[in-house]
């Protein structure tokens, strides 16, 4: 008995001890570019000596220098709409086609879904030239709606609510229709309700998503005034190209609003995140 505390206790300290290098392994790049925004260029670009710590000072006013290089308000607001929107849009879409996809019968249901799940299979690249084109012919370029337009409807976020539609039991249902509700209340009363941790889900992924998107602001936004953080920071690393300090410190205050984001809803993302089975 004593034994088999010994080895469960032992299993455990390696287990901490794996966790905490992977998480000192994660921290780092994050430290390192921290550090490297206060040094100076000559601190960040030289081998030998190699400076791990700022040598000459501490060189705050590097964000001072980059805050004023670029309105980071502007892209802030810019950055902040987009995520809000998109997620929006995509928890209403998909909770919507998910429920007609998992719970109701139509004709070609098998066909429209197999569709959504050949979307799921095909590079989003493919996708970029028809959208600008329509956002083009909207007028929608160099505006937030075109920003927001690739991220209105979503196949992952109608393949995720139609999964955890389909978990809900039937009897809830049949105890609405009994009561007297329609379609439309049964969705918004009963079942919506329900699937909260899956939208959950689906708005956290939605906004990493959203976040982290270069391609497409870079394309339909080329006006300084409504591109967000990620088109910023690539036009920022072309106008720092031998200035390591600069484009670090863009690329910390760049990373704020997420940081902000993911301690206020902390819990949120842990429950997402171990929802959905997926992984950041």
């Amino acid at each position: 008995m004593e034994s088999a505390r010994t080895r469960a206790l032992i299993s455990k300290i390696i287990i901490y001890v794996i966790l905490v290098i992977m998480a000192f392994i994660m921290l780092v790049p994050f430290a390192w570019m921290i550090l490297t925004a206060l040094k100076t260029n000559q601190e960040a670009i030289s081998v030998s000596p190699f400076y791990i710590f700022p040598h000459n000072g501490w060189h705050w006013e590097t964000f001072g220098n980059v805050w004023k290089s670029y309105n980071f308000i502007l892209l802030y607001k810019n950055t902040l709409l987009m995520i809000f929107f998109r997620v929006v849009c995509a928890c209403l879409t998909a909770t919507m086609a998910g429920y007609a996809f998992g719970r109701l019968r139509f004709p070609g249901k098998k066909g429209l879904f197999s569709l959504v799940l050949i979307q799921m299979m095909i590079p989003s690249t493919i996708f970029i030239i028809p959208q600008y084109l329509m956002v083009s012919k909207l007028g929608w370029l160099n505006t937030c709606a075109g920003l927001v337009f690739p991220g209105i409807v979503t196949a992952f976020g109608t393949y995720l609510l139609k999964t955890g539609y389909q978990g809900l039991p039937k009897d809830l249902e049949e105890a609405a229709g009994i009561d007297g509700c329609n379609i439309g209340q049964k969705f918004l009363l009963i079942m919506m309700p329900l699937t909260r941790s899956a939208m959950v889900s689906l708005g956290i992924f939605t906004a990493l998503f959203a976040f982290k998107d270069l391609m497409w602001p870079m394309i339909v936004c080329t006006s300084v005034e409504t591109t967000t953080l990620a088109a910023g920071l690539a036009k920022a690393q072309g106008q720092y190209a031998n200035n390591y300090p600069e484009m670090m410190g863009s690329a910390v205050l760049a990373v704020i609003p997420m940081v902000i984001i993911y301690v206020i809803f902390q819990k949120q993302f842990v429950e997402g995140i171990a929802t959905s089975g997926g992984k950041l």
